[in-house]
C-alpha cells in the first residue's frame, strides 16, 4: 500500500523536534503532533513545562497536537525495562518503543502513513546509536516509516523518501552531541524560543533515580501521587517501613500538605519557621520524636523548645515538644534518599 502525505510528529517541545517539524512543514507534509508527558519531564522547570512548550510550538506552526500522559503502565516498564536503564533510571530504548507503539496505534485514526522525529544520530548515548535506532524501529513495528529529518542522510532512504513524498535532498546529515548545527539551523529558520534545547528527563537525575529505586524497593503499591512527591523536598528513609519527606520551600510545604493521602501523617512546626514533613509508613512514639528533631534541624529559627503539630488523616492534631536544640544535618546523612 502506498503512503500519503500525512504524518505523525513526535514533538517534545525541545529544539530538535521543533526543527524536524519545521523542515517537514516546509516540504508541505500534513502533520499531527503527539506529545508524551510524565511526572518526570524536566523541560523548562521554571516555566510552564514540556507540555506547554510543545503546545506553543504546535500553535505557532498551526499543527494540531495531542498530549498523551505516560500512565502507570509506563512506570511499571521503568521499573523493569527489557533493554535496561541508562546512567540513572532512564529506560531510553524502551521509552522510545513505548511511545512509537502508541503512535502506530493512532496512525489509522489520524490517516497518517509515517512518523517524524527529531532524533539525531549519536546525540544520546543509549537510544540514538545506530544499533539502538534499528532495534527501536524493529520492535515498534515501524521499520522504514520513521523519518528523522535532521540526520536522515546517515540512514538508508525511508519509504516516504523512496516514494517521493519527502525530498531527500532537503534533508540533513547532523550527528554527534554538539548542538551548534541545530542552533545555526534555528537561526536560519527563524526558530527563536527553545528553552529546552535537548529535551529533559528527570529519570537521568541521580537524586530522582535513587528515590525511584527506593520507592520500588519499599512501596510496591505506589501511586501517581507518590511519583509526584519524588520530585520535591528532602527524602529520608528512617526505617524500611518509614519514609519522611520534608519541604524545602514554602511552595513545597504547601504541595506536601495538598498531596498527603489518607493514612499518612503530617508534621508541621508550631513556634518556629521550618519544613512541613510527611510521614509515609508506620509511626510510633520514637519515630514521632525523631521526625520532630529532623524538622527542628532544618528550621530557620532558634528557640528554647521546638513544638511540633502532628496531624492525622482524620484532621485530628496533637502538639508535642520535639527538641530543645537544632542538631547537625549530618546526623541524618545516612538516612537521605538521593
Amino acid at each position: 500500500m502506498s503512503l500519503n502525505r500525512k504524518a505523525v510528529a513526535l514533538l517534545s517541545g525541545g529544539l530538535d523536534s521543533t526543527l524536524a517539524v519545521k523542515l517537514m512543514i516546509d516540504q508541505g507534509i500534513d502533520m499531527t503532533a503527539v506529545h508524551f508527558t510524565s511526572v518526570f519531564c524536566n523541560c523548562t522547570p521554571k516555566k510552564a513545562g514540556c507540555k506547554m512548550q510543545a503546545r506553543k510550538v504546535a500553535e505557532e506552526f498551526n499543527v494540531p497536537i495531542r498530549v498523551i500522559h505516560k500512565g502507570m503502565d509506563y512506570i511499571k516498564m521503568v521499573e523493569r525495562p527489557p533493554h535496561g536503564h541508562g546512567s540513572g533510571m532512564n529506560p531510553c530504548v524502551d521509552c522510545r518503543i513505548y511511545m512509537l507503539r502508541q503512535v502506530k496505534e493512532m496512525m489509522p485514526e489520524l490517516g497518517a502513513s509515517f512518523v517524524i522525529t527529531g532524533e539525531v544520530l549519536g546525540q544520546r548515548p543509549m537510544s540514538q546509536q545506530r544499533h539502538a535506532i534499528n532495534l527501536i524501529e524493529r520492535e515498534s513495528g515501524l521499520t522504514g516509516l520513521i523519518l528523522r529529518p535532521l540526520s536522515a542522510l546517515h540512514f538508508d532512504p525511508t519509504r516516504p523518501e523512496r516514494e517521493g513524498i519527502v525530498d531527500r535532498e532537503k534533508l540533513l546529515a547532523m550527528s554527534g552531541r554538539t548542538r551548534k548545527p541545530q542552533f545555526a539551523l534555528a537561526e536560519h529558520l527563524g526558530v527563536k524560543d527553545y528553552p529546552c534545547p535537548a529535551g529533559g528527563c528527570l529519570l537521568t537525575d541521580k537524586v530522582i533515580a535513587a528515590r525511584l529505586r527506593d520507592l520500588f524497593a519499599h512501596q510496591p503499591d505506589y501511586t501517581h501521587t507518590d511519583l509526584v512527591l519524588l520530585t520535591m523536598g528532602r527524602h529520608l528513609r528512617l526505617r524500611p517501613d518509614l519514609k519522611v519527606i520534608l519541604g524545602r520551600t514554602k511552595e513545597e510545604n504547601e504541595r506536601i500538605l495538598h498531596l498527603a493521602k489518607p493514612g499518612q501523617v503530617l508534621f508541621t512546626p508550631e513556634n518556629f519557621r521550618g519544613p512541613t514533613a510527611l510521614a509515609i509508613g508506620e509511626i510510633d512514639e520514637k519515630a514521632e520524636r525523631t521526625i520532630g528533631e529532623i524538622i527542628a534541624t532544618y528550621s530557620q529559627d532558634k528557640t528554647n523548645t521546638y513544638l511540633i503539630a502532628k496531624q492525622t488523616s482524620t484532621g485530628e492534631a496533637t502538639l508535642y515538644a520535639a527538641a530543645t536544640e537544632r542538631l547537625s544535618r549530618k546526623n541524618w546523612d545516612e538516612c537521605r534518599v538521593g
